[in-house]
């Protein structure tokens, strides 16, 4: 049995730099976005920091957080 993954914490005294988080940006109804993968589109649903609804002309699509690939415009 594999253990599950666990970030290793960062100490003080380590010469190597401590690892950026990056914080996961917030999408509000209406955003314009755009998308690595489908392109130009418009933020009609919010799922409580979990998932966004996104409508790309031809297709509507749920992207999961932490919504790689997607900036708003």
């Amino acid at each position: 049995m594999t253990k599950p993954h666990v970030p290793r914490r960062h100490l003080p005294t380590s010469p190597f730099k401590a690892p950026v988080v990056e914080p996961i940006e917030e999408f509000a109804l209406g955003d314009r976005v755009t998308h690595d993968r489908y392109g130009l589109g418009v933020v009609f649903g919010v799922e409580e920091d979990t998932a966004v609804l996104v409508d790309f002309g031809s297709e509507r699509r749920r992207i999961s957080s932490p919504y790689k690939g997607m900036n708003k415009l």
